[in-house]
């Protein structure tokens, strides 16, 4: 089969079951009640409206960044799930043994789950993007604080959090190839990326040395590329901070773990035998 039948059928696959939606709804969820509730109260806080005059302010012009990011610093789990069930579930219900046998050429079929692993992460990264945005920027323009919806700079911010959707994506395709089975694939990405980084990083400024190491995980050099995070307290309180990567190097790693696990996933696992 050649690549474009074989794109054709992974777009089949992948759409004529539930799983795409039923992430997309909880990414929706998970996020914009998420981007909702801590736009109200940073908003608030940032204006003077909470905990009376003598409160500290949150820098206002810091807030529209931090609130849109929250679409990859809280919901890149998704794009990462969707790459590892679109390898995974073919594992466990054995529709790649057919795959294998329309297309003998493996490398070809892999190709084809990227391409539309692209796809994929592009409609999750829009999704994510609205998700988080919409509610955010209306909660801001209610109590008086700039959106910067007109800035280039913020929609800068968005092509870059679609670009870290789809190398998440990506990631997530060559983590399920990698591991094969599904119970613990999931488990592991949400093991590593719910407790294992989010701890990592919350521990940096108690352990001197450790953000040398820790901007360099995943989760980091996605945050580094979209260029804000929630998990930066000096984004939080306005100050720079000399533990993030630039968006470039961010890029640049997330697309260096994608790449090495990807490969090691085609050596090592994706041409042995399926039962």
């Amino acid at each position: 089969m050649s690549l474009v039948g074989t794109v054709r059928s992974e777009k089949t696959k992948q759409f004529s079951t539930s799983s795409w939606w039923i992430l997309a709804i909880v990414l929706v969820v998970y996020v914009g009640s998420t981007a909702s509730a801590l736009a109200f109260f940073f908003a608030a806080s940032a204006t003077g409206q909470l905990g009376g005059a003598d409160a500290p302010q949150m820098p206002a012009e810091t807030l529209p960044p931090l609130l849109y990011s929250l679409a990859t610093a809280m919901g890149y789990v998704f794009p990462l799930l969707i790459g590892t069930l679109m390898v995974t579930t073919e594992i466990r219900h054995q529709t790649l043994t057919p795959t294998f046998l329309a297309t003998p050429r493996r490398g070809r079929v892999l190709a084809a789950k990227l391409i539309v692993g692209a796809a994929l992460g592009l409609l999750y990264g829009v999704i994510g993007v609205l998700s988080s945005v919409v509610p955010s920027a209306a909660l801001l323009s209610v109590q008086g604080v700039d959106t910067q919806l007109g800035e280039s700079d913020t929609w800068a911010m968005v092509a870059r959090m679609l670009a870290a959707f789809v190398l998440w994506v990506f990631i997530g395709i060559a983590v399920g190839a990698l591991v094969r089975n599904q119970i613990v694939a999931i488990v592991g990405v949400l093991v590593f990326t719910q407790f294992v980084e989010p701890i990592a990083r919350t521990l940096v400024p108690f352990v001197e040395g450790a953000g040398d190491v820790v901007r360099f995980l995943p989760g980091a050099a996605s945050d580094a590329l979209v260029g804000a995070s929630l998990y930066n307290a000096e984004a939080i309180m306005g100050t720079s901070g000399g533990d993030t990567l630039e968006w470039w190097a961010g890029g640049l790693v997330l697309l260096i773990v994608a790449a090495v696990l990807l490969v090691l996933a085609y050596l090592f696992s994706w041409r042995r035998d399926v039962a």
